[in-house]
């Protein structure tokens, strides 16, 4: 299978990374090259050091690339921008504000009227389950309580983009599978483009229009596969086990060259 094309809302073109460590050069990124259409929910898959958060850092402008460009809704990605909204694995709340008074921040940046404000933090406090806890402050909320109070502050913003960074890997499995669900159900409403980072095969699967297979350093794309079963998806059914299989067999390719590539450097050392 290969990813299909639409209207292009990020385009990645010859992206490279070289980060200085040690006293030497480490190639992160190499040649990625990737568009992505308006409204679609990619994964980012691969195992651990392969540069699926460095390429999305990339894409938000925290980190650009040493070569290559991207572009994000017609325009060269130069530095953070309000287009492009993102959602840590870390939840990164204010501790000293409360549920609602989090959720307004970007908008009180922006000097939204106060009106204006208080009818977006009532619409996503009621569209993320949280109205029972506005006025409740992040170390008394459990850590999915958390996650959602962030995706409401990014989603306040309005931004056209959603770049997400693992933001459920700290989560137990309940959890986690009930905020998969809650975003999947956001992204249908709204049709946010969806950049998300995971190590999850099925995680992959189960939220996906489009998983992008990334290579071991240098990170490349691997493979870039449409995923066609329908929502929602059961991770039990043999069609959703199949690829689960398939996208099993890429990523402990790339493991496996990781490890022997260690080998390697310390017999030589």
């Amino acid at each position: 299978m290969s990813a299909g094309m639409g209207d292009p809302h990020i385009v990645v073109s010859g992206v490279g990374k070289v980060f200085a460590t040690g006293g030497r050069d480490v190639v992160a990124l190499q040649d990625i090259d990737l568009a992505i259409p308006r409204g679609q929910f990619v994964c980012l898959l691969g195992p651990s050091g392969c540069g699926k958060s460095t390429l999305l850092n990339a894409v938000a402008g925290f980190a650009l690339p040493s070569t290559g460009t991207i572009v994000a809704d017609g325009q060269p990605v130069a530095a953070p921008g309000p287009e492009r909204g993102m959602v840590f694995q870390e939840y990164a709340l204010f501790p000293w504000m409360t549920v609602e008074d989090n959720i307004a921040f970007g908008l009180q940046i922006k000097g939204q009227p106060k009106g204006q404000i208080r009818a977006t933090v009532d619409k996503l406090l009621a569209m993320l389950s949280l109205a029972d806890f506005r006025q409740r402050y992040p170390k008394d909320l459990s850590g999915g309580m958390r996650q959602r109070v962030a995706i409401a502050r990014v989603l306040a913003l309005d931004s056209p983009i959603m770049l997400m960074d693992e933001p459920f890997g700290a989560l137990d499995a309940l959890t986690r599978r009930n905020l998969q669900d809650e975003l999947l159900r956001i992204w249908s409403e709204l049709r946010k483009t969806i950049i998300f980072v995971t190590h999850s095969i099925e995680e992959a699967i189960y939220l996906a229009d489009r998983i992008v297979v990334m290579t071991y350093r240098p990170g490349t794309i691997k493979r870039d596969i449409l995923v066609d079963l329908p929502r929602l998806r059961d991770p039990a059914a043999a069609d959703f086990n199949a690829l689960k299989r398939e996208l099993g067999l890429l990523v402990m390719e790339e493991q496996q060259r990781h490890h022997h590539d260690e080998l390697r450097l310390a017999a030589v050392d």
